[in-house]
């Protein structure tokens, strides 16, 4: 399976304050095995921008912090048509649009979305693909 890693994972790695065992958990399996896992191109800048706001030194800890990850071997997925078009149900869902792009990628990949984001989980459980990290890790991890 591919797991799509939301932002709000990403800066639980960086921010003191945002530590998060479950966090921990997935930044542990993305450097054990980097190719199950992707993150839709707008990662990049959703996570620079927090850091840049919430981080003493957002620059450096993008740079030590996440680069490295990115070109780990995970996949990094354009925005595309076709990724677009399958954001359309999570949209009328009342996910935004960078949410209704982190679900699309999950289902367009058979995947599943972790994120830290209840409500955005919440509101699309009926469609099985995404995990809410802060009450549990994926199914297939336990």
């Amino acid at each position: 399976m591919i797991y799509v890693i939301d932002a709000s994972v990403a800066v639980k790695w960086l921010l003191e304050e945002e530590t998060h065992p479950n966090a921990e958990q997935v930044l542990e399996r993305l450097i054990e095995d980097p190719e199950s896992f992707a993150v839709p191109e707008l990662f990049c800048f959703e996570v620079f921008s927090v850091l840049q706001r919430a981080h003493p030194d957002g620059l450096k800890a993008f740079s030590q912090g996440i680069i490295p990850i990115l070109q780990s071997g995970m996949l990094r997925h354009p925005m595309t048509e076709e990724l677009a078009n399958g954001a359309e149900p999570f949209l009328r869902c009342g996910l935004t649009g960078y949410d209704a792009c982190y679900a699309s990628l999950a289902k367009e990949l058979g995947g599943q979305w972790l994120t830290f984001d209840k409500k955005a989980h919440n509101a699309i459980k009926q469609f099985d693909v995404s995990c809410f990290l802060q009450d549990m890790i994926p199914k297939e991890w336990r």
